[in-house]
């Protein structure tokens, strides 16, 4: 393991002076000393039952008419198998149908509502948003928003804005240090406004956190973190830190964040989804799961101390992908929070928490490739010492979450086995039943397995549009009863054809996993996803031939077969126009005309809502070529470099972005010529040493074809002296 080799800490001029706080990294084989808590409440012990043991005998029960189905003339090794894996994944969604009566039957204890009332906060809070490669305009708006909806409200003097930015654009970078110089200015009477950028992206995400809570979490009591696209009203912020304060052992308190935002058909379908349905399963969750609950990362308060002294992620054994440090990083700094003693809870009706879905079918695949293979190296993590049994379970159906689909794919191929088995074969003798090659399919029995599993798949749904049709508020929100009923069958039906194709790009993705390919860094696209025709079929064309043949093969095998898969082989072959009219921004608007899908935030958008585009409308555009813009303004110059701390450099390991952008700023006769020879790299470069600037910005603006006479850069001028050569690396 390579030792962790901890730098000197250094101001940064963005940030406030360093308050460090050790974050040591914890031994998945060795469970630290915790304090003793009571045991869980009778209403977490029924919602459990209710939930686990709900699942259980409903997929019990499926799995007898499994065999009655299949057991006609004995049950072969092909049949057993098949019935095995229809009782893992029917016990798999029938927990989301258990856990939504659980939420009816014993609704979560914890009850927090928006505001305070208790006085003034006492505690120091940071609202931390960590960003690689977002747009600079709207996150800054966001911010500024919350930051004067706190200041309405009075408690702004408690929070304080910390922006982590792991960029690694030098446009992109350009841009946010001029949005935060200005949303300073805009706030310097509200609230601080702080900003780092890193030059090495150790461990991603978790890492950038990480360094934030080493360097500067001393100064913090507790920290919500915010993804780039989030969005919490000013009363839910104070009613987290106001519920920190009030519970000392409560180490984290989870939002559940509505989807709001979006106008392509994907994005407004996601949203109305998570309206009606959302808050039934969400319920059902923050229930069975009391204190030993689960966080995603995002729209949740932190205690700053436990965090650091429970939560420092290890580096996983073997090879990316499965090893290295950890992608879905929420799910396990959770359990290790809760291994340590402290409370992991979820505020499941608080309400004031928003943020945005993939705008198209295609963008939801990229981000679940992520997804899933963070979620594939919990099984590295699952049998960590000192877990609580509810953890464990939160990281299986992390890994379920993905693993149904080729689970699910696999008994749709052992369906396809049995049907040859039984077509070429044919019995030994017709009279004997005993020797029948395949199964002797009772249609009762069939139908009845399939009406059951409709309806177990149908109940969480149900329950959701009949609370949204008894809640007057969402009811009209969503554009009244008929509209609501509309837009539930619409979403249904798309739903139901887009399954199979997602099942279809889940079970590609953790084959490239198992294959050991690893995902990567991909900035998100968060615009309207618009997808090109030429797109969608090169990306789903595999998905249509085996649609193409799943229903070729259904219907030579039998008639009746092909209609038991029209849904699936629907989905499949029309994979490509699914695809891209999910993107399309033209009909999403069309069915908001309609009335179809409609949520309350389209319809009433909340103050927060208003404020953002408010402030994003009055907001001066930002260079988007910002080493242009570096080079043609002494302001811009001024500005950006008031934020920027210079690269690490090390005697003996130079870096050659660095050296062949100072040659190639050197031989150019003209600014136009420099920037067309200037690669990415290099242009971080420029973006990173003020003198390197300057000598860009000296270039001639026009023509210059011929020899020019330019002093040398002198290395030693540029960024901070040279350090002594050494290996830093940082753990994950």
């Amino acid at each position: 393991m390579t030792e962790h080799v901890v730098l000197p800490l250094k101001a940064h001029p963005g940030m406030p002076s360093p308050a460090p706080v050790a974050m040591p990294v914890q031994d998945l084989r060795l469970a630290p000393v915790r304090w003793r808590q009571g045991g869980i409440s009778w209403r977490v012990a029924a919602a459990r039952l209710v939930a686990f043991g709900g699942a259980a005998a409903l997929a019990a029960i499926a799995t007898r008419e499994m065999v009655r189905v299949v057991s006609s003339g004995g049950i072969t090794t092909l049949e057993a198998l098949m019935t095995a894996v229809l009782a893992v994944t029917f016990g798999w969604i029938s927990l989301a149908a258990s856990s939504a009566v659980a939420g009816l039957v014993a609704p979560p204890a914890r009850h927090i509502r928006p505001g305070h009332t208790g006085g003034a906060l006492a505690s120091r809070n940071a609202l931390v948003m960590p960003v690689f490669q977002e747009d600079p305009a709207r996150t800054s708006a966001a911010l500024e928003a919350m930051a004067r909806g706190l200041q309405e409200i009075g408690e702004a003097r408690a929070f304080e804005i910390v922006i982590l930015s792991d960029s690694t654009k030098a446009d992109v970078w350009v841009a946010e240090t001029l949005a935060v110089d200005r949303l300073r200015s805009a706030l310097r009477d509200v609230m601080p406004v702080w900003y780092r950028r890193r030059w090495v992206n150790a461990a991603k995400k978790s890492g950038n956190v990480r360094d934030f809570v080493e360097t500067w979490g001393g100064r913090y009591d507790h920290f919500i973190l915010l993804d780039a696209d989030s969005l919490m009203s000013p009363e839910a912020l104070v009613a987290l830190a106001a519920a920190m304060e009030k519970d000392p052992k409560l180490g984290i308190l989870q939002t559940v964040p509505m989807l709001a935002g979006g106008a392509t058909v994907f994005a407004r379908m996601q949203q109305f989804a998570a309206r009606v349905h959302g808050p039934v399963m969400a319920c059902g969750l923050a229930a069975w799961q009391g204190s030993d609950g689960t966080y995603w990362g995002h729209n949740a308060i932190i205690r700053t101390a436990a965090f650091a002294s429970a939560c420092g992620l290890p580096e996983l054994p073997g090879r990316k992908p499965l090893g290295g440090h950890i992608l879905s990083h929420d799910f396990v700094e959770a359990a290790l929070m809760r291994r340590a003693g402290w409370r992991v809870e979820m505020a499941a009706r608080l309400g004031g928490s928003w943020e945005e879905s993939p705008p198209s079918l295609i963008h939801a695949a990229v981000r679940d490739r992520r997804w899933a293979q963070g979620n594939l190296q919990h099984s590295k993590v699952i049998y960590a010492s000192g877990l609580t049994l509810v953890s464990r379970a939160h990281l299986a159906m992390g890994m379920m979450s993905y693993l149904a689909s080729p689970l699910w794919l696999l008994l749709i191929a052992g369906g396809f086995a049995l049907g040859l088995e039984a077509h070429f074969a044919g019995p030994e003798s017709p009279t004997d039943p005993a020797h029948a090659a395949g199964p002797v399919l009772e249609s009762s029995q069939t139908i009845r397995l399939f009406l059951f599993s409709l309806a177990v798949l149908l109940l969480p749904k149900l329950i959701g549009l009949l609370r949204a049709l008894l809640d007057p508020g969402l009811r009209r929100g969503c554009g009244g009863a008929p509209r609501l009923l509309g837009s539930f069958l619409l979403e249904l039906v798309v739903s139901a054809l887009l399954a199979p194709v997602m099942m279809m790009i889940h079970s590609r993705q953790i084959y490239e996993i198992l294959a050991g390919r690893d995902s990567g860094w991909s900035e998100r696209q968060r615009d309207t996803g618009e997808t090109e025709w030429g797109d969608a079929w090169r990306r789903h064309r595999w998905h249509f031939g085996f649609g193409l043949a799943m229903g070729l093969a259904a219907f030579l095998l039998s008639p009746t077969g092909l209609a038991w898969l029209s849904a699936p082989v629907a989905g499949l072959l029309l994979a490509a126009p699914l695809s891209k009219w999910s993107g399309s921004a033209r009909l999403g608007a069309a069915l908001r005309r309609a009335g179809l899908l409609l949520t309350p935030e389209e319809r009433e958008p909340p103050v927060i809502f208003q404020a953002r585009s408010a402030t994003m409308a009055r907001l001066p555009g930002l260079p988007a070529d910002g080493v242009h813009a570096l080079a043609t303004g002494e302001a811009v110059r001024n500005t950006h470099f008031r934020w920027t701390s210079s690269a690490p450099r090390f005697r003996g390991a130079p870096d050659a972005a660095y050296l062949t952008a100072i040659e190639k700023v050197r031989q150019a006769r003209t600014l136009g010529e420099a920037l067309a020879w200037l690669d990415p790299p290099e242009r971080i470069q420029i973006a990173g040493h003020r003198a390197l600037a300057e000598q860009l910005a000296a270039l001639p603006r026009l023509g210059g074809t011929g020899t020019r006479a330019v002093a040398p850069i002198r290395p030693a001028l540029i960024g901070r002296p040279l350090e002594p050569a050494r290996v830093a690396t940082p753990a994950a």
